[in-house]
């Protein structure tokens, strides 16, 4: 029996201030939804075609990073595909979104702090925005 992949990697910009909310257990829920460009020839020239993704985060890493999703932010997820299925008025809908499962904060837009850090699910709150030793965290005595 083969085993099925669901994964997915996005590097876009977000389109609006991303949401917060929190389930009746308290579990928290980030959504934000980003615009990724896609150049494509037409002819002998070649434009520009955006695609719009919503995009979903939980628990805590929701929490630390929710005040750094703002619009225009550029960010990199890497994340699985959910359908969500439900029946409105009769009819049967669905709906398809990012559940993400690694977000990484990149430089530029939107009017937060600039510099990147990351977000995997399941860390501690702000863990994530440790970018590793700086210069002056190394011995001067380096051998080479």
């Amino acid at each position: 029996m083969a085993n099925d992949i669901n994964s997915v990697i996005l590097v876009g910009r977000l389109t609006r201030d991303a949401e917060m909310r929190y389930t009746n257990s308290g579990m928290a829920i980030c959504k934000f939804s980003v615009a990724v460009n896609r150049r494509k020839r037409s002819g002998d020239q070649w434009t520009d075609e955006v695609n719009f993704f919503d995009i979903t985060l939980f628990g805590k890493s929701a929490e630390g990073v929710h005040q750094y999703l703002v619009k225009g932010k550029q960010v990199a997820i890497q994340g699985e595909l959910r359908q969500n299925r439900w029946e409105q008025d009769g009819q049967t809908r669905s709906k398809v979104e990012i559940v993400a499962q690694n977000l990484e904060l990149l430089g530029g837009g939107g009017s937060s702090p600039s510099g990147g850090g990351s977000v995997r699910q399941g860390t501690k709150p702000f863990e994530q925005y440790n970018s590793g030793p700086g210069p002056e965290d190394f011995d001067d005595d380096i051998p080479f």
